[in-house]
């Protein structure tokens, strides 16, 4: 009994500590992939506008405008013309294209879906917009005192994560990308190329200088 009993202890205490461990190990991220990921979302704002014979008056271009200014439209943004209700929409979708050019922005070709019917002789703006985030940052929830499996701490990835998606100009980036263009090396290496050739400051010496100065006041 005098042994029995602190080996029947020894044994529980084992028990609970592989039951803990094995908890411990599986709410713990053990790879360098962070669960805080950035969450995008996209949200379509319209305002429909007469356009009789597909043409936008001085009225509706200044509403146009006006609209624009009120929703901050920047960079980001993707501004786009529904014209299946109008017929022969070229010069509303080219008013619309000047209102935005001066605000950087380019009109994009295909206009998404969205919700009512566009009355016969209007046409319908639609700004895209994406916001990303990342949610339950910051994230203390473990200790890392206690982390003997090697993973990751709960909060890991948060800054990063975070920064990038309030930094990043066009969120949808995060979730597709943008096309690669081609790469041109000359225009990668041009800046150092031309530092490289750049006579540099002091080959002519340094200028002489003296320091017999005239004086405003008595003698030397």
């Amino acid at each position: 009994m005098r042994f029995s009993i602190p080996l029947t202890a020894l044994v529980i205490g084992a028990t609970l500590t592989g039951c803990m461990g094995g908890g411990t190990a599986g709410s713990r991220n053990r790879s360098l992939e962070s669960v805080h990921q950035p969450i995008v979302r996209v949200a379509n704002y319209a305002l429909d506008v007469e356009a009789p014979n597909g043409v936008l008056g001085p009225v509706e271009m200044r509403r146009v405008s006006d609209w624009l200014d009120a929703m901050e439209v920047a960079y980001g943004d993707t501004i786009s013309v529904d014209d299946s209700g109008a017929f022969n929409a070229r010069s509303a979708r080219d008013g619309v294209a000047m209102l935005i050019a001066r605000k950087g922005l380019l009109l994009n070709d295909h206009a998404p879906l969205t919700n009512g019917v566009i009355a016969p002789g209007s046409v319908r703006v639609v700004i895209t917009r994406s916001t990303a985030h990342v949610p339950g940052c910051p994230d203390w929830s473990q200790r890392m005192a206690a982390n003997f499996n090697n993973g990751t701490s709960a909060n890991y990835g948060c800054a990063s994560n975070a920064n990038l998606a309030a930094m990043v100009a066009d969120p949808t980036d995060l979730v597709s990308g943008q096309a690669g263009a081609g790469n041109d090396p000359n225009t990668a290496t041009r800046a150092i190329t031309t530092y490289r050739a750049a006579t540099p400051t002091g080959a002519a010496g340094l200028g002489g200088s003296s320091t017999q100065g005239g004086s405003s006041g008595g003698g030397q």
